[in-house]
């Protein structure tokens, strides 16, 4: 999740690190159907050997080939989604999505109709994200001009914040909403707390009383929202092999009702980092100058932590951990 601010969210969206800048990253943008609302707006990178170039997409430069050849054969997919607020750039400039596309994989980054930096009508509505990951692996599989080299069974996702949440109930969470009652009486300045009392409205569950996506083979959870409501067994059906990352300093979301309470609660042992000196937003990358000036809540971080150094470890991480779970290329 994120501040209030949701312009400000948006502006976390940031340059990629410096020396970073990708090698054989290509780049298209596209739309998914999707039949329970507006079409999704996604992001797509992939290996390709054409040369990058600067790009101007939205308000971003991103170093990218657009429309680009696809290099490569049984590539793995790995989908995006971001924190509430954001959008389908929110990951690319820490240099993770052109990290994935240089190391072999496909990466499909969606921006969640209304959860977004322009539009947050059904930010409360949580339970719509998985089903919006769904239709966007079902647009990279029968739809994308690039699809005849993805392996149908090398899916991996990534969930950072509300995104993290996302990936839960994708690789087979099944959340209780019932206690956030308790918990936002006893925390009540907690961030799902104050979106659900700004909204004044429950979280709304789907019509199908399952959102799991049995494609997605390995999940990496940052931060992940609301992981209160998967405790104590709410996660006994995931099967799947989990990255989980928890900041030690999340003021947003406090240790240890999120991240500890999902890595409590999944059934076989995550593979865990705590990250040293850490806020919310450390997972976002670096800032410019005119950023930090903008989003000073997002982009500073403690004394002492270097965020740019550890992006280089948490990209890196990321690439090793879908690797070993999806395939090497």
């Amino acid at each position: 999740m994120k501040t209030l601010n949701v312009k400000r969210f948006c502006m976390a969206t940031v340059l990629a690190l410096a020396g970073a800048a990708a090698q054989a990253a290509g780049f298209q943008r596209g739309l998914a159907a999707n039949a329970e609302g507006k079409p999704l707006e996604i992001g797509i990178w992939y290996p390709s050997p054409a040369a990058v170039q600067s790009t101007p997409v939205g308000s971003k430069t991103l170093q990218v080939a657009v429309n680009g050849p696809v290099q490569g054969k049984a590539l793995s997919l790995v989908v995006i989604s971001h924190g509430s607020g954001g959008s389908f750039l929110g990951h690319s400039n820490t240099a993770m999505a052109t990290a994935l596309a240089d190391a072999g994989f496909v990466v499909a980054a969606v921006t969640h109709a209304g959860d977004n930096y322009a539009d947050q009508s059904r930010s409360v509505n949580i339970m719509d994200r998985p089903l919006q990951i769904s239709r966007v692996i079902d647009h990279m599989l029968s739809s994308w001009n690039g699809r005849a080299a993805i392996n149908p069974e090398r899916i991996g996702m990534f969930g950072f914040s509300a995104g993290g949440f996302t990936a839960l109930v994708s690789i087979g969470g099944v959340p209780d909403f019932s206690k956030t009652d308790a918990v936002c009486r006893q925390h009540p300045g907690d961030f799902a707390c104050q979106l659900l009392a700004k909204n004044k409205q429950p979280i709304v569950l789907p019509p199908s009383s399952s959102t799991a996506d049995a494609r997605i083979k390995a999940a990496v959870v940052a931060a992940p929202a609301l992981g209160f409501v998967f405790a104590p067994d709410g996660l006994r059906k995931v099967k799947v092999p989990v990255q989980l990352w928890r900041a030690e300093n999340d003021v947003l979301l406090p240790h240890p009702r999120y991240a500890e309470a999902v890595r409590l609660a999944l059934p076989q042992a995550p593979d865990y980092h705590v990250v040293p000196r850490a806020g919310h937003f450390d997972f976002m990358a670096p800032c410019d100058q005119a950023q930090a000036a903008h989003s000073p809540d997002i982009c500073a971080s403690a004394t002492g932590f270097d965020r740019v150094a550890f992006h280089a470890r948490f990209n890196a991480a990321i690439v090793d951990f879908f690797r070993k779970t999806l395939g090497a290329h």
